[in-house]
């Protein structure tokens, strides 16, 4: 029957006009007075109906019509009718019959003729409410049987969490296009477990939940927006992983999502979702006042740090923004999304090379940027450790040109983002970014000591970025996508993550707030072992199939990054997800000269003999699994 076209197109054509519901409720009046007078006197009756039941149905027709304008019950949608508008209708259909009633008792007082008694008035009125309420919920059942059950599998699902999960339930309950057959709840409320909601039970997510989803041959979970930090939090999300149990992540229901496949923005949960930690409170106003009306200069900007910095940037309505990249794809990108996101703010895209000096020097005296976000680098471990030279040339010199014209031009703000593989560093890329560290503090201090320039130099260290280009996650999502095998380096190999925002949040806040010439270090929170990340992404996949390999450590890397040396110390900020570290200060006039040395040598293009004075330059950097490790010895 559910396939029958007539039928579909009822439930899937488009809303009733109010008027054609108005004109069914009023049939609806006509018919309940037929039947009460048929009921009340006889079918026989029903042949001698004379003036009398005409004169009565117009009065109760008017009286109805009349509450039904005022309480709007002609103006819902019948398939998505609710108790509130059972009660409204109840309402209008009691006040309408009793001013009828009352017109009837008044009547022989004012004028002359007969009333319906008001026996049939009342009859009436019951079989009126009951016809018109039970009308409405037909419809509605339909309506959820045409469209839920026609449309392919629905998934058995638990929804996790009761006061959010009722407005969810009830939303795709009254959804066209509906993916989830709702056959529980979850609840960590001791006297919500056991109740019926909705006609389902509420469970307990204790060790007994598993049994229940087995029985219920529960497919998926619907995680509500209260309860997506406890699934952060728990082991929740590995338990229901480990049975093949997809989860999916609501958002908060509006106003508008019924009728029209909004259960679509129901989403997979992510990787992201589960690592990801609560949101970082950041100092708006002081971030606001230091870039509102500013002229901001991004280099990297095509990049995914670069690119989120440009995003929270845009926020604090600069001046202006001058965006920085090499990559000419990804800031043609950028710039469409600038034109259809930013209208009104001036944002200049320049191709251009960070160790082009001339480019560089005309692009400062163009734009004279007053803060400047230096996020372009080599970052690639591997590619690096392959390409000294160029490790040396882009971010080492790259980084000089870019410091020394922030003091020829006044930038007021010079922040430099940094890594975590910069500490005790164990490959090339790794000891370049140190080198920039080095470079960029002893430029500080150099002119705060002499006061030859008020330019502040800030630099910010943190560890892996979940999603940033190149990074693991998409790496493994793209190896589960083609079936595997995921490959790992090492079974024990730990990282520590942050999402994109909330790393850029930070170096905003840092950059903003901080002293010239600090290093500044970001609570990563707790590190997360690779190997246990890639299970569950295949988990989260719903695949089975998809095996883990082990590759074994690569060149430079190690098996866990480290935030600070061992020698350093920290000092607290007033912001507690930010650090400063105390490092071994540089003589700036000493290291001048050997960055220079350096870079000169890496236009030999002889790895060995460059990667010597990096090691020269800073001794802590000890190569592992790497050719490079033989310098260590001398």
């Amino acid at each position: 029957m559910k396939d029958i076209p007539f039928i579909k197109r009822i439930f899937s054509s488009r809303i009733l006009p109010s008027w054609t519901i108005l004109l069914f409720d009023i049939i609806i009046v006509i018919v309940s007075m037929v039947l009460a007078y048929a009921i009340r006197f006889s079918l026989d009756a029903l042949g001698s109906m004379g003036p009398e039941f005409r004169f009565s149905t117009m009065i109760l027709i008017l009286s109805n019509l009349l509450f039904f304008r005022i309480f709007r019950t002609y103006s819902n949608i019948l398939r998505y009718s609710s108790f509130v508008d059972i009660m409204h209708l109840f309402v209008a259909l009691t006040l309408g019959y009793g001013v009828t009633i009352i017109i009837a008792w008044m009547w022989p007082l004012v004028a002359t003729g007969t009333f319906a008694p008001t026996s049939v008035l009342m009859v009436s009125y019951i079989i009126c409410f009951m016809i018109l309420a039970i009308s409405r919920m037909i419809i509605k059942m339909l309506n959820d049987y045409f469209n839920h059950s026609s449309g392919g599998k629905l998934l058995n699902a638990y929804i996790y969490g009761t006061k959010s999960g009722i407005d969810i339930a009830k939303a795709l309950r009254s959804e066209q296009d509906n993916r989830f057959r709702i056959v529980g709840f979850m609840a960590d409320d001791p006297d919500a477990i056991g109740k019926v909601l909705m006609g389902v039970e509420v469970y307990g997510n204790d060790d007994s939940l598993m049994e229940h989803l087995q029985r219920d041959q529960v497919e998926a979970v619907i995680v509500s927006p209260a309860k997506a930090k406890t699934l952060k939090e728990s082991d929740l999300a590995d338990r229901l992983l480990k049975e093949n149990i997809r989860i999916f992540l609501a958002p908060e229901v509006s106003d508008d999502w019924g009728g029209s496949g909004k259960s679509h923005s129901i989403k997979s949960v992510q990787i992201e979702d589960l690592l990801g930690r609560d949101p970082i409170q950041i100092n708006m106003k002081e971030i606001a006042a230091h870039l509102e009306g500013k002229r901001v200069l991004i280099t990297g900007a095509a990049g995914s740090i670069g690119s989120e910095i440009m995003r929270q940037v845009a926020m604090f309505n600069p001046f202006q923004m001058i965006l920085v990249d090499n990559a000419e794809t990804p800031l043609h990108d950028l710039r469409l999304e600038i034109k259809n996101r930013w209208q009104e703010i001036d944002a200049a895209t320049l191709i251009a090379n960070i160790t082009n000096r001339k480019r560089m020097e005309s692009i400062f005296e163009e734009y004279r940027p007053e803060y400047v976000f230096h996020a372009a680098a080599y970052k690639h471990v591997p590619m690096m450790e392959d390409n000294v030279s160029e490790a040396v040339q882009n971010n080492v010199l790259g980084t000089k040109i870019l410091a020394d014209l922030s003091v020829k031009y006044n930038v007021d703000r010079f922040v430099m983002v940094s890594t975590d593989k910069a500490v005790n560093p164990s490959n090339v890329m790794g000891c370049s970014k140190r080198i920039c560290e080095i470079y960029v503090q002893s430029l500080a201090r150099k002119i705060e000591k002499d006061h030859s320039a008020s330019t502040q130099f800030i630099t910010t260290r943190f560890g892996n970025v979940l999603g940033s280009n190149g990074s693991v996650i998409p790496l493994f999502r793209r190896q589960i996508e083609a079936g595997g095998p995921v490959t790992v380096t090492h079974p024990e190999i730990i990282r520590y993550f942050m999402t994109i925002p909330e790393a850029c949040q930070l170096v905003l806040e840092a950059g903003s707030t901080g002293r010239s010439g600090e290093i500044y270090i970001f609570d990563m929170g707790k590190p997360v072992k690779i190997a246990d990340l890639a299970k569950r992404m295949i988990r989260l996949s719903g695949r089975s199939d998809v095996k883990i390999e082990f590759t074994g450590l690569r060149h430079g890397e190690k098996l866990y990054e480290e935030l600070l040396a061992t020698k350093e110390n920290t000092k607290p900020t007033s912001h507690d997800k930010i650090l400063i570290a105390s490092v071994r200060e540089y003589d700036y006039e000493d290291i001048n000269d050997d960055i220079n040395l350096l870079i000169e040598e890496s236009y030999h293009f002889d790895p060995m003999r460059t990667v010597g004075r990096m090691k020269d330059l800073v001794p802590e950097f000890k190569s592992l699994n790497s050719k490079y490790s033989v310098l260590d010895n001398h």
